[in-house]
């Protein structure tokens, strides 16, 4: 009970620019917290529960790799696999060698339709090509496909939403399903995560969260219904809950999702970042002391924030789901000082 209290208390008095509105879930040996802040819908006042959708934004590329690797475990493909036997679309300017393994560690150096490491506004994108129009992987081929690679395969580690883009286009080709339909009958229903979905802006379903974006300026604020794709795909944008999170991950160690060899394979740290911080397939790897400390995924958008992590060395799982722009990893950070305590 001291525990769970610390962690409330410092919930609600944490504060990046507004208090904190979201759903966290605290899972460790002896301790479980649930805690609920803020508004859902801002206009209608209904308050975020445990149950309550968020966006996920790019935390949902582990969900992309998951399908990946049930493919390769089927013997359908292999990492190795090249890019050009996989797809019938033209990449004038891709290089050959381009492999199924660069594109899930963000080595394989194509361009990016949003180059994280120049460009900040994500919201900027929709000037040229309408939000509304983007409803499937394809439609976001023509925002890369035709630029240069900014490096060789295997060369260095750089972000790529592109990257993904191309994975949820291979699972749709190898698969014969929509990218969409084939993450919600393997994986979302394989861990009854009953709560998840890829959801049409314009058609959210109950229980969810409207993402709020707040001005400084004038002391207003709007949604984000304009400011991210209609509909999320294999680089980002589907939405769940805290709940269906550690669905996902129980899911994920009790062989529900992936074998014991291809889950490990998901899980290695297989690129450096920076410091000692790794990314494996679809998830982030931090190490501590040369071992692995903990495995995470976290997105963010315009009103949307999230950080989901299992903390293999303190047996604890932190979800936290936002749908302000602010920043949850302080939470995470007193959550592990807590524990480790």
């Amino acid at each position: 009970m001291e525990l769970t209290r610390k962690i409330e208390e410092f919930v609600r008095s944490y504060y990046d620019r507004l208090p904190f509105s979201g759903a966290v879930l605290i899972q460790g040996e002896q301790t479980r917290y649930e805690g609920e802040f803020g508004l859902a819908n801002r206009s209608e006042q209904i308050a975020i529960t445990s149950r309550t959708r968020f966006g996920m934004a790019s935390g949902c590329k582990i969900f992309t790799s998951v399908a990946i690797c049930q493919l390769v475990e089927k013997g359908i493909l292999t990492f190795d696999t090249y890019l050009k036997d996989c797809l019938p679309i033209s990449f004038p300017h891709f290089h050959p060698g381009i492999t199924i393994h660069h594109l899930l560690t963000h080595t394989s150096g194509i361009p990016d339709y949003f180059d994280e490491e120049v460009m900040s506004d994500f919201e900027e994108l929709w000037k040229a090509v309408p939000m509304y129009s983007i409803k499937s992987p394809y439609d976001f081929l023509p925002m890369f496909q035709d630029n240069p690679m900014k490096f060789e395969p295997g060369k260095k580690f750089s972000y790529s939403n592109a990257g993904f883009i191309l994975l949820g286009l291979i699972v749709e080709k190898v698969s014969g399903m929509p990218f969409l339909d084939y993450v919600r009958q393997h994986i979302f229903r394989a861990c009854d995560m009953s709560d998840s979905g890829y959801f049409r802006m314009d058609q959210l379903p109950e229980r969810t969260a409207l993402g709020y974006i707040d001005s400084e300026e004038d002391q207003n604020w709007k949604t984000n219904i304009y400011s991210v794709p209609i509909v999320g795909g294999p680089d980002g944008g589907a939405f769940t809950t805290v709940l269906d999170l550690e669905k996902f991950w129980n899911g994920l160690w009790d062989g529900k999702l992936l074998s014991k060899e291809y889950r490990e394979r998901l899980l290695t740290p297989h690129e450096n970042s920076k410091n000692d911080l790794y990314y494996g397939y679809g998830v982030w790897i931090l190490k501590k002391d040369d071992e692995i400390y903990k495995y995470f995924i976290f997105g963010f958008d315009p009103g949307v924030r999230m950080h989901s992590s299992v903390n293999v060395k303190l047996k604890t799982q932190t979800h936290i789901l936002s749908n302000i722009e602010q920043n949850v990893v302080p939470i995470v950070m007193e959550v592990d000082k807590m524990f480790s305590s």
